[in-house]
């Protein structure tokens, strides 16, 4: 009795000692004074006009934060792979960043294909991909604590973008263009839900590789099938070969797209290219004269920074790193996946630079539902109508 009563307080200090151990266990890509954070995006490809303005304005916000003392004591190491916008490259890309930069989450990831090849990459090392950059229905669904997405989905964009054409302008000959890729598919899934909800059927459909150029055919095919309105799964070089080709053999035909293509290089195209051009997007671009003093400011600092004015995928990640700034600040300094998870859960109706509201929380890691209409008028972005639209 008395041996094993002698055991007990060696056995209580072996396990305590060993459940410090696994405390101090450190987590990967937090140090004392460091959070390494990446991004996989495009720097080169068919999007790098979105992918560098994005990634850019992502780093000044960090670089700005570190300035300002850092998050919690630690400052912010941030890392951008180029994908290229290509799948093969974002694998590479997303392993490097996982496996030997080891990061502590990435943030605004761009490309919905890339995504989806790399999110079980980065769900089976225990690592966070923030806020990606697509409105893909996969960024949060199906449901995983990991997941969380800030703006409505390209299914939201279309499906109320297609109900007000049908409602509101009269549209009875609804066809497709789409990039044959998950972004792509996920824009027709909006449209084919939209029109079989008012009895409709998708008159016609076209498919295409992103890095097509001749659209001559497609676009004659549309035409033929009498079309009144051709929605675009589409982003910025596609979209402006196909408004150039749509305008070059005269039809008259409204053409929608959404947030992919809701882009000033289409606004402010050669010529006017872009005007009459419609899309769906989450929220409005503020542009560099916009008269709120702090969205001027940004918008000056940036300027000054890259010689180039931010767009509205800069305006994208400025939003996404307020967002993941905030988490870690409300994470605390016992940052760990768990903590930011919960952190991400705790951020209900926070508002960013521009006046968008985004509530997340455990069951909901989806930010927001809002989808507003635009159209390219004397080179600028519009919204045709003030209030976001529902369907």
């Amino acid at each position: 009795m008395r041996s094993r009563s002698g055991l007990l307080p060696a056995m209580v200090l072996v396990l305590a000692s060993m459940s410090s151990a696994i405390a101090a266990e450190p987590v990967h890509g937090v140090t004392d004074t460091e959070i390494v954070i990446g991004t996989v995006t495009d720097l080169s490809g068919v999007t790098a006009i979105q992918g560098v303005n994005n990634a850019q304005a992502i780093r000044m916000l960090f670089e700005e934060a570190n300035a300002a003392g850092g998050i919690n004591g630690r400052k912010i190491r941030y890392i951008v792979e180029d994908s290229q916008y290509q799948v093969p490259r974002a694998v590479q890309a997303m392993n490097k960043l996982l496996n030997s930069d080891k990061v502590f989450m990435t943030l605004q990831d761009g490309g919905t294909p890339m995504n989806n090849a790399t999110w079980p990459m980065a769900l089976d090392k225990n690592t966070p991909k923030l806020l990606p950059l697509t409105a893909a229905r996969s960024m949060y669904e199906p449901f995983n604590k990991l997941k969380f997405s800030q703006t409505s989905s390209y299914v939201d964009q279309m499906r109320a973008g297609v109900k007000y054409f049908i409602e509101q302008r009269g549209k009875k000959v609804v066809c497709a263009m789409y990039q044959d890729t998950d972004f792509g598919k996920d824009v027709l899934a909006g449209v084919t839900l939209e029109t079989e909800a008012h009895n409709m059927k998708v008159a016609a459909v076209t498919a295409h590789k992103p890095t097509d150029t001749d659209f001559s055919a497609a676009v004659t095919k549309l035409r033929e099938a009498n079309c009144d309105i051709v929605t675009l799964g589409t982003i910025v070089r596609d979209s402006m070969i196909i408004i150039a080709t749509v305008k070059k053999i005269g039809w008259n035909v409204d053409l929608l797209g959404q947030a992919a293509s809701y882009d000033t290089a289409i606004a402010t195209a050669p010529g006017g290219t872009g005007e009459g051009f419609y899309s769906m997007t989450p929220t409005l671009y503020a542009y560099p004269d916009d008269p709120r003093p702090a969205v001027h400011d940004l918008m000056a600092r940036y300027r000054t920074r890259y010689g180039i004015d931010m767009n509205y995928i800069g305006q994208t990640g400025v939003i996404c790193a307020q967002i993941a700034l905030e988490a870690l600040k409300r994470a605390g300094r016992d940052l760990t996946v768990d903590s930011l998870v919960t952190a991400m859960e705790s951020l209900n109706q926070f508002t960013d630079l521009y006046g968008n509201t985004y509530s997340f929380g455990p069951n909901q890691h989806h930010g927001s539902t809002k989808a507003f209409l635009a159209v390219v008028k004397d080179g600028r972005w519009v919204p045709v109508v003030d209030q976001p639209l529902a369907y």
